[in-house]
This record gives C-alpha cells, structure tokens and sequence, in this order.
C-alpha cells in the first residue's frame, strides 16, 4: 500500500513505523507535507492540541527520521519543522512481523490512514458550497464493483498509480491561476457476496 509514490517516498521498517503509528504524529506529519514548514504552537493551534504535546511528538517523528529542523523559517528562539519525505510506503509484511507491538502497529497505521481518508472527504462535503463551480465539477467520488483475480487488482493498482504519478510531473507550480493542491485516494480492497 502506498500513501504516496514518488522520489521522496519513505520505506517504513518495523523502527520507523513505531515511531509514527499514534495518532497525532500522522497528523502532524500529514499537515508539514501539505501546508509546509511549521513550529510545534502553530501546530498544535491548529490541531487543537498542546504545544506541549505536539513539541513532544514533532521530536519522536525527528528522532525517525520523518521531520526534520527548517532553521531558515525561524526568528530567535523559534523552532520550525518541516518534513524530509512526501509520503511512506507500507510493507504488508509488517503486518505479519513476529513481534506484535509491530503487528499492533501496523493496524493502528492503516486504520489512521482510512480515518485521514474519511476526514478529507468530510470535509470536502462540508465545504464544497465554499468552491468555485469548476472545482465542485472537477471533483470525483466513485466506485465500481469489479470481479477480478488477485494479479488483475495488483495490475489495477500498479496502472492507477502510473496515471497518478504521470500528473506529478505535468504538475504546474503553485503560481498557476487556479492551482490546489489536490487529495486522490484510491482504495482497491475485495469484498465477499452472498
């Protein structure tokens, strides 16, 4: 499963995932790779947490390898994070490692990912009325039932992520009119009949 592809994809191991399955530090790290460099208060203001908290954890994600210092942001005292990849890549062993605070974290990382997945949709519902007509053209939630073989989801997947990733490089820069960053989540999961 990957949350991203691309050059600065992160390849979690069963050290590194520790370190980012809780909540709040997938939270924190999903807001450095969409809004940019950060300190832990602006953080934690608009995560409705602790700079306390949120200090604490933006240091956890450091000491893995997932946040790193952006000094060029600060003034004085200030400490900016920002994060060093923009996106992980999820081994489906991990989820079968013989320790189970491993396998433990493995679930809790997976379920975090669908809640973020949940909450982005949720809020596009809530807000969509605040979008131009072209935006709320331009946007998509679909599903297909179809009956394939595992090689042939495999396939699906590999293909959906190719034509994803095609629109990463033919991205233009944020300075284009009309430019957003844009959420594709793709979910290929099979489902039994009665």
């Amino acid at each position: 499963m990957n949350e991203e592809q691309g050059p600065q994809v992160h390849s979690l191991d069963a050290r590194s995932l520790r370190g980012l399955a809780h909540p709040l530090r997938m939270r924190l790290l999903k807001e450095l790779r969409h809004g940019g460099p950060a300190t832990a208060s602006q953080l934690a203001s608009k995560l409705g947490e602790s700079s306390g908290a949120t200090s604490y954890h933006l240091r956890q994600l450091a000491s893995h390898g997932f946040v790193e210092d952006a000094p060029e942001h600060g003034k004085g005292r200030e400490r900016w994070w920002r994060a060093v990849h923009m996106g992980v890549r999820f081994d489906e062993a991990l989820l079968k490692n013989q320790n189970p605070e491993v396998r433990g974290a493995a679930d809790l990382f997976l379920h975090e990912v669908a809640n973020h997945h949940t909450q982005e949709l949720a809020t596009w519902l809530g807000t969509r009325d605040d979008w131009s007509k072209a935006w709320n053209r331009s946007s998509d939630m679909s599903d297909w039932t179809l009956s394939l073989t595992p090689d042939l989801a495999l396939e699906l997947i590999n293909k959906m992520h190719d034509l994803v990733e095609s629109y990463r490089t033919s991205s233009p820069d944020n300075s284009t009119p009309n430019t957003e960053q844009v959420r594709v989540h793709t979910h290929v999961i099979p489902t039994h009949t009665d």
